[in-house]
């Protein structure tokens, strides 16, 4: 899943609060919904905060233990923040480990890794899961993406802030999803592999699935 940092006016790397919107997300993308986006802005630009206290800094999490970028993480922060003064990219691994990258586009430009922290010097607030899961449930729509691969016949895409997959036509594998699929990452190409060994019904020929 996806979203966005809320920083300080006078600290624009110290993240307050995290806010999704509407997305849907597989074991292996995320895909932020255009409206809600611009919903999102209008918000915040109508609680008074300026584009670089909500619209720098990108966080998202990865599956298993690699808070690495992917290809298609590079090239979604290049292609939506390139254009920025500066932006930050932010990724949270599943065993917490994370990283963090500062880009900036003023001058000769360049990039610069971050340490995360918590900085419990700051005053905040008591833990709220509550409405932590009622943002989840209202903005994170999970999509299996292998039902999703066999049924729908979706084709390739890169809108949204944190890319697409590719999907594959229903009457079997095409080049494009191939390539595709070559281009992944190897942790990704891996959790599809695994998750497909187990999920027999979704290739094997005499499979009711298959057979839609």
């Amino acid at each position: 899943m996806g979203g966005f940092g809320i920083t300080a006016p006078d600290d624009l790397l110290f993240i307050q609060d995290f806010l999704t919107v509407k997305q849907e997300v597989t074991c292996v993308s995320v895909k932020f919904d255009d409206e809600a986006v611009s919903q999102f802005f209008d918000q915040q630009v109508d609680l008074g905060r300026k584009p670089e206290q909500f619209a720098r800094i990108w966080l998202h999490t990865h599956p298993g233990d690699s808070p690495d970028p992917s290809t298609t993480d590079e090239q979604t922060f290049q292609r939506v923040f390139g254009n920025c003064q500066w932006a930050v990219m932010a990724v949270v691994a599943q065993d917490n480990n994370t990283y963090a990258r500062l880009s900036f586009h003023i001058g000769p430009g360049g990039q610069i890794l971050i340490p995360t922290d918590v900085d419990y010097s700051q005053d905040f607030g008591p833990s709220d899961h509550s409405s932590w899961d009622a943002q989840y449930q209202a903005d994170v729509r999970p999509m299996e993406w292998l039902n999703r691969v066999v049924l729908t016949g979706e084709k390739p895409t890169a809108s949204g802030p944190a890319g697409e997959v590719p999907c594959v036509p229903a009457d079997g594998p095409s080049c494009d999803f191939l390539d595709e699929f070559e281009r992944l990452d190897p942790v990704q190409r891996q959790l599809i592999l695994d998750e497909l060994a187990d999920r027999p019904e979704l290739w094997d020929q005499e499979s009711e699935v298959v057979s839609l």
